[in-house]
């Protein structure tokens, strides 16, 4: 395994429109933060750049709907939301927004330096056009009838109502959103750049980390590449962006799209970050230097972004150089999603508990430790306030924080407040807590992203420091044998320093508050610097007899009543409801029964179980999946409308149903000999049926 000296980190930038949520915290921003801080707690030169991506089409729309300017938009909700991070305790070294005077900059190189090279491929199409607002309209200014569901005001990206993925051009009757006249289409002119030109050097830059990256950004990845990359325009008309620096007339009126200025965002926020440091040149020591190792933390909605599209602007740039290369990433932890309640977050129906608000009612510690006890690693999590609520209370407040008081008061109460005893190696390492191994089981989770298991060691620690001072009564014991009790308050306040370091990644303010109570002054990130280990230390104990600990304590956590959360629980069952109330109208609105037919032709149809042997996507055809079924001893093809929503990746091993005595039908000049069963979920998502038991292939369904 390569072995790097420095690391960059990277959060995917959020788009300025709207409040981040816990979702958005729980798959990018508190994973990025935990990985952050245990690196430096190691002494490991580490920096984490994120920001804020401020241009596109949802900015312009956000802002025409308050009739304000896209600057007033992206100032409120940056502001807003790196608010937000900090008070939440998310470690930014530099926090940018994408309508920086440097990053426009930055970008206008990046694509400059691409023309000159003759890569970009100019193409012609036509698009829709607004007369009298006089400008192109993309997609999202785009309304019309869906022509799945006909719903009226289905959008030009997606209809909300069926879910189905469109293009302005599908939609019937479509309107501008501009002057809410009928537009006309017209010829116009993009840049695009030419993806497949890279496939075989994106096919071997994930083949190098199909064993170190996550299966679901190495399936995302493998799907496209399967398909073979296609051209990708990287201009677009419209008035709020990145001016495209081409000074003849065909430019006029273009920025440069959003995939592609965004992901430039982390190198001008890094060359931001170092001029900010007075060293204007620093940056290279983390985009250009291969000792240096990149990670890019997202949501797995972003991973071709990240692994395929990012990679190519940057082995374009390299292209023909010998030095001023960029790194590629070595690994894209991309993270499934956090649900709330049952239900997937969405700002659009405003189902979801912003990160700003819940922090004006809970401390940010108690969320920080819910969400890495259930972070979304390998599958969807959910976000419960019934959850929160049982391990605010049962484990930061009963088990860790009870601890913590209890060793503080005791010491103060019956020694002075000092270290009363001089702890030995040897009786640190028999407390029952195998120190190297538990500081290698650390390492081995936080270097593998695996942030459930981390947060769960340290508790660990915390609950077997409980266990000892419960077990010792020293309240007890210091009645007969005072040295016995010193013993073990000393013992307890070295497991105080320890928890407060093992902890720090996941709950920071709370163990500066252990570090402040257990008499030292500053903050643990103030002895953080490369090259010192803080948690090399823990091998031994860290606190010398005499020394002073503070004459207070306090509560740690306050537990969380039935009455706090109430007010949640009830706004969450209004926007069931009104989730509820929209799910009906569009079922209302779509309702159109077939012919109806009788029992017997009913009894006609031979529903089986199968199994997927093999899965393919189709040619041409976005929405379609070649699947080979094998249904007992025959094996069957398929081809399946599910392609937006499985990969072939994730059908192959997948027990179905199927129709197994459908007629045969042509379908993209192949073949499909029966159908497999599927149901739709309330954000439009196709879920395959899929029948569990042993031995039940080929078994009928009655």
């Amino acid at each position: 395994m390569h072995q790097f000296t420095k690391t960059l980190v990277t959060t995917a930038l959020p788009y300025a429109n709207g409040p981040v949520h816990l979702g958005h915290l729980a798959g990018v921003y508190l994973p990025a933060d935990l990985y952050v801080r245990y690196k430096r707690l190691k002494g490991e030169d580490i920096i984490h750049i994120g920001g804020s991506d401020e241009h596109g089409v949802p900015i312009t729309i956000t802002a025409e709907k308050e009739g304000i300017s896209p600057q007033d938009v992206v100032d409120r909700y940056h502001r807003m939301n790196h608010e937000s991070f900090l008070k939440c305790g998310i470690s930014f070294d530099y926090y940018g927004r994408t309508t920086s005077e440097a990053h426009h900059k930055t970008a206008q190189e990046f694509f400059t330096d691409i023309e000159q090279k003759g890569i970009f491929i100019r193409k012609s199409d036509k698009l829709f056009f607004d007369r009298k607002a006089d400008r192109f309209l993309s997609d999202r200014y785009v309304t019309g009838t869906c022509p799945i569901c006909n719903n009226a005001e289905a959008n030009g990206d997606q209809c909300e109502q069926c879910g189905t993925h469109l293009s302005p051009l599908e939609l019937i009757n479509p309107k501008s959103k501009l002057s809410d006249g009928t537009p006309e289409l017209r010829e116009t002119m993009h840049w695009y750049f030419p993806l497949g030109r890279f496939q075989e050097k994106l096919e071997n830059y994930v083949s190098q980390h199909e064993e170190d990256w996550r299966q679901n950004v190495v399936n995302y990845s493998r799907t496209w590449l399967k398909q073979g990359l296609k051209d990708r325009a990287i201009t677009r008309d419209l008035g709020w962006g990145i001016k495209v620096p081409v000074e003849s007339g065909e430019a006029a009126g273009k920025v440069l799209y959003v995939w592609f200025d965004a992901v430039l965002g982390y190198i001008s926020f890094t060359r931001e970050w170092a001029a900010e440091q007075g060293q204007s040149e620093r940056w290279k020591e983390y985009w250009q230097n291969p000792q240096c190792r990149l990670v890019h933390f997202i949501g797995k909605d972003n991973v071709v972004f990240h692994t395929l599209m990012f990679p190519a602007i940057l082995m374009a740039w390299n292209e023909g150089r010998q030095s001023g290369c960029y790194n590629l990433a070595d690994n894209v932890p991309a993270s499934e999603f956090m649900n709330f309640e049952g239900r997937k977050f969405s700002k659009s129906r405003n189902y979801a508990v912003y990160l700003g608000e819940f922090l004006e009612k809970f401390p940010a510690d108690t969320l920080r430790y819910s969400i890495a006890m259930n972070y979304p690693e390998n599958k969807d999590t959910d976000f419960s306030w019934q959850d929160f609520q049982n391990r605010t209370n049962g484990e930061l407040a009963d088990t860790l924080g009870n601890f913590i008081k209890r060793s503080v008061d005791f010491t103060n109460s019956r020694f002075e407040g000092e270290v009363p005893y001089a702890c030995t190696p040897e009786e640190w390492s028999a407390l029952g807590i195998n120190w190297p191994e538990t500081l290698e089981q650390l390492d081995l989770a936080y270097e593998g992203f695996h942030f459930r298991e981390a947060a769960t060691l340290g508790m660990d620690i915390a609950r077997a420091a409980n266990r000892f001072f419960t077990i010792s009564e020293p309240w007890k014991v210091v009645k007969l044998d005072r040295e016995a009790a010193a013993k073990t308050m000393a013992l307890s306040l070295n497991l105080c320093h320890a928890l407060s370091v093992a902890l720090f990644p996941v709950i920071p303010e709370t163990c500066n508050r252990i570090h402040a109570m257990l008499g030292f002054d500053g903050r643990i990130e103030e002895l953080v610097r490369p090259g010192k280990s803080l948690l090399a230390e823990l091998l031994s104990p860290g606190l010398n007899k005499g020394h002073k600990i503070c004459p207070k304590s306090e509560i740690l956590f306050s537990k969380i009543e039935e009455s706090d959360i109430a007010p949640e629980l009830a706004k969450i069952e209004g926007l069931l409801a009104e989730a509820v109330k929209r799910e009906a109208g569009a079922e209302q609105n779509r309702m159109e029964f077939k012919p109806v037919i009788s029992f017997d032709d009913f009894l006609k149809v031979d529903l089986r179980v199968a199994k997927v042997i093999a899965a393919e996507t189709v040619k041409k055809a976005t929405k379609l999946l070649k699947l080979q079924l094998q249904v007992g001893s025959v094996t069957k093809q398929v081809l399946a409308g599910i392609a937006k929503h499985y990969t072939p990746e994730e059908m192959i091993g997948k027990n179905v149903i199927i129709v197994a005595n459908l007629a045969d039908r042509s379908i993209r000049d192949d073949v499909s000999e029966g159908m497999i069963l599927a149901v739709e979920g309330s954000d439009g998502k196709l879920f395959v049926i899929e029948p569990e038991g042993n031995e039940i292939n080929g078994r009928q369904i009655q």
